[in-house]
């Protein structure tokens, strides 16, 4: 039921049908009002120049749209790069250093998903987690770091920074924000960025299936486990006959949950993200598979003008 709830209103936010459409025109007060709110931070935000070039991956809507994966393509082509991030779904508050030069200094309790996923994926980076990114990139010039990358950093409207925008391989056809849709600031908020990258057109995803680190071919019974934002994305690089058990974003697993799963599909190839593969890794689950997931950037994408940001720190 929890799991049906999840994708209706994963559905209601992007895709809506007609019933959800009617629910999204009802709640449209309290969207006028939260975009008022939004442009009024917006314009009256000072921005701080930290003396140290600040790069965000950021996007408008709720959930994911790559982030994570670029941010780590980009963070690895730096020396002594740091990536900052909130940290969704830890149980920790409050500034942590994660990784400090690819040395893991926290589990994931106190990181979170994706921060234990950048640490692992960036074996000579800085990785913090903080609520307040002003005060996580005085800790990175602190620790020497010499470019920090924001990830969902575009709300961040007293920072000075460049600013890398992703939109999403399909638009929803609900263009609202919040509570009416899954934008979180208007769409004409694009406009701002600096660099806007949009899948299938600038980037593309490049999933393999591993088992211990080498590749495998796909099973006849497939079910794919995760808690990700967006979870049907998924299904697209897997056959139609692949089932979906998705928990909300950042979701912590239960020993409960993982019994019951290894019980119900002790015959199936169960895959996951590495997201989740960080949170599952302790229950020892022996038919379980990663879907390694790549980000392939153009050729033709032009980062020049990062490029001349970053260089005017030197």
């Amino acid at each position: 039921m929890k799991q049906k709830l999840y994708l209706w209103i994963e559905d209601y936010l992007f895709f809506p049908n007609a019933f959800q459409q009617i629910i999204a025109y009802l709640l449209l007060p309290l969207t006028f009002i939260y975009i008022l709110i939004i442009l009024t931070k917006r314009t009256f935000a000072k921005q701080r120049d930290f003396g140290i070039p600040v790069i965000s991956i950021g996007n408008i809507i709720v959930g994911g749209s790559g982030k994570t994966p670029i941010a780590i393509k980009l963070a690895s082509s730096y020396e002594n790069s740091c990536i900052i991030l909130r940290g969704y779904g830890r149980a920790s508050k409050g500034l942590y250093v994660i990784s400090k030069q690819g040395k893991i200094l926290e589990d994931i309790s106190i990181s979170g998903d994706e921060a234990m996923l950048l640490a692992k994926s960036l074996p000579k980076a800085t990785v913090i987690v903080s609520e307040d990114r002003s005060k996580a990139i005085l800790k990175a010039k602190e620790l020497n770091c010499k470019i920090v990358f924001l990830d969902d950093g575009f709300s961040k409207y007293n920072i000075k920074k460049f600013n890398i925008l992703l939109r999403p391989k399909d638009e929803p056809t609900n263009f609202y924000c919040l509570p009416s849709g899954g934008y979180r600031e208007p769409k004409g908020l694009y406009s701002y960025a600096d660099l806007e990258l949009k899948e299938s057109r600038d980037f593309n995803r490049i999933i393999t299936i591993k088992k211990d680190d080498k590749e495998v071919t796909l099973a006849e019974k497939v079910i794919v486990l995760t808690a990700i934002s967006k979870p049907k994305r998924l299904l697209e690089f897997l056959p139609k006959n692949t089932e979906l058990l998705a928990y909300p974003d950042h979701h912590t697993f239960l020993e409960d949950e993982i019994n019951e799963l290894r019980e119900k599909y002790k015959n199936y190839q169960i895959l996951t993200t590495g997201k989740d593969l960080v949170k599952l890794e302790k229950f020892n689950i022996k038919n379980l598979y990663l879907m390694d997931l790549d980000i392939k950037i153009k050729d033709t994408i032009d980062f020049s003008l990062m490029k001349e940001y970053i260089k005017s720190y030197d």
